[in-house]
């Protein structure tokens, strides 16, 4: 059994906190000169450019990249060899969302009722996904959801009968009523299967893996170029403003249903699709 006290979590979910929200993802950057250097058209590619200086601009000064610095939601792994000592491991987290928030000089996005709103000054509760495995590791996964693009995500329970087209039209249908709401170019998280609330953890899910890896399996990796194709056909561009670049990559995950059904979520990220991992 291997221990690991909170105060070691705290730290580093602080640190994870600022990082994430100020300096952009490798694979992010070098879709983004890609679609730049690919872009015929002489407004989207003025903002592409301007989008790639703020990043830069972002990562130099230790600035955010987006005012929303988004909902903290959290991926954590936990090896069942590992003991959490010196308190719980939720608090943790959320303590270090706290303190990286604060100090990072970060935007707090967070009411404490949905309805009855209040903010709640910390941008705590996080969001926090947890998964067991074996081993004595325990990887954090964090990834700062900014709800402008987030508002534009859509869930829709699919028949079988409605087959990959239905898939197709639900995603590229999704993306085409989000228009420039959510601030394209976007990153695309499409899930597939298992229920109503699993089919939406998917698509959040997607967005964490690098839009330079494909999907394992053939048939989903095809899908996700055949749904990039038809996504930055619509013109829709960066900002809204029309353009060959509207997403810069669509990932999709799927797990096992129903015989009855086929659920299909699309989780919709904007340019500034943020995620870092730590393993302790």
């Amino acid at each position: 059994m291997r221990e690991i006290d909170v105060k070691l979590i705290i730290d580093t979910v602080e640190k994870m906190c600022i990082d994430a929200n100020c300096v952009l993802n490798p694979d992010i950057k070098a879709a983004l000169t890609d679609g730049r250097a690919a872009e015929a058209n002489a407004t989207a590619a003025g903002i592409l450019d301007n989008i790639i200086k703020n990043a830069e601009i972002a990562e130099a000064e230790m600035l955010p990249i987006c005012q929303d610095t988004g909902m903290a939601v959290f991926f954590v792994r936990i090896g069942q060899e590992v003991h959490i000592t010196g308190g719980l491991l939720g608090d943790a987290i959320n303590e270090g969302v706290r303190r990286g928030y604060k100090n990072g000089y970060l935007r707090k996005s967070v009411v404490s009722d949905p309805i009855r709103r209040g903010n709640t000054g910390d941008n705590t509760p996080a969001v926090i996904y947890t998964e067991l495995t074996g081993g004595d590791k325990l990887e954090i996964t964090f990834a700062p959801k900014g709800f402008g693009s987030e508002n534009m995500s859509a869930v829709k329970m699919l028949k079988p009968s409605d087959g990959v087209e239905g898939v197709i039209d639900f995603v590229v249908e999704t993306v085409k009523n989000a228009g420039g709401n959510p601030c394209p170019p976007l990153v695309v998280g499409v899930g597939i299967g298992g229920t109503f609330e699993k089919a939406a953890y998917l698509a959040k899910a997607a967005l964490l893996r690098d839009i330079d890896t494909e999907n394992p399996d053939f048939y989903y990796a095809e899908l996700e170029r055949t749904l990039l194709e038809k996504i930055n056909s619509l013109d829709i561009g960066p900002q809204g403003f029309g353009g060959a670049t509207t997403a810069l990559g669509v990932n999709v995950e799927t797990f096992p249903t129903h015989i009855a059904g086929m659920p299909c979520a699309v989780n919709i990220s904007c340019h500034v699709t943020r995620h870092c991992s730590k393993t302790l």
